[in-house]
């Protein structure tokens, strides 16, 4: 199946993980691996600490997807995914990481496509990942095959 779905597309998806906490940035890593599901292209990591530098790259980047902790500081994920929902043309899907599931109301007041839960779980954080990405792997591989 994944030879299929894959087929003809040539480059990874791009993911940016923001957080202060390095640890934080590393299990998101560690739980999507290179490959969340079988039928998406790797992913290739961009990691960032800083909501000033998330800005920046977020404006010169071309990310698939962006990752942000909705507890960094002292830049928080939730109102960072707002502002770039407002400023960034076409911004790329966001998925924001809660601490407490009572935040989930939050996470959609700043727009994210999705929120997963501190601390990461890998099999939901993975779907979540997964979702938000299969639409432009189905684009890529379009793009693709024409």
């Amino acid at each position: 199946m994944s030879d299929h779905v894959n087929q003809g597309v040539t480059r990874n998806l791009k993911v940016l993980i923001y957080s202060d906490d390095r640890a934080v940035r590393s299990d998101v890593m560690l739980a999507l691996g290179k490959r969340p599901a079988p039928d998406l292209a790797e992913l290739d990591y961009v990691e960032c600490a800083t909501g000033p530098a998330l800005i920046g790259l977020v404006d010169k980047g071309r990310f698939d997807l962006l990752i942000l902790d909705g507890e960094a500081t002292p830049v928080g994920g939730m109102g960072v995914a707002r502002q770039l929902k407002d400023e960034i043309f076409n911004c790329p899907p966001i998925l924001v990481l809660i601490a407490r599931p009572q935040d989930a109301w939050l996470a959609t007041w700043s727009r994210a496509e999705a929120v997963s839960s501190h601390p990461i779980n890998a099999v939901l954080l993975a779907d979540a990942v997964t979702g938000l990405l299969r639409p432009k792997m189905a684009k890529l591989s379009a793009i693709a095959t024409a």
